[in-house]
């Protein structure tokens, strides 16, 4: 059986995730926009999903297309999202 080692940890990934959802939530906030506003506009249907992932609740996050649009929308380039909270 292969041993893999765990290249990182659940947390420094919920940590990571945690990051981009804070950015994306902070822009949004700067912006004056709603979630259902960012979210119809990166092609959701609902706020539903926009809302769990933006405060990564039920395991929920955005993925590379999602990352595109939101920069798109918010005239940000893509790596304002995983800046550290701290910057």
């Amino acid at each position: 059986m292969l041993n893999i080692p765990d290249i990182v940890t659940k947390s420094e990934l919920d940590e990571y995730f945690r990051t981009i959802s804070a950015n994306i939530k902070r822009i949004r906030i700067e912006r004056s926009m709603s979630q259902l506003e960012v979210a119809l506009s990166i092609g959701q249907k609902s706020s539903g999903f926009y809302a769990n992932a933006e405060n990564y609740a039920h395991d929920k996050k955005f993925n590379l297309e999602h990352l595109y649009k939101l920069s798109k929308l918010f005239d940000v380039e893509v790596e304002s999202f995983f800046k550290s909270i701290t910057d």
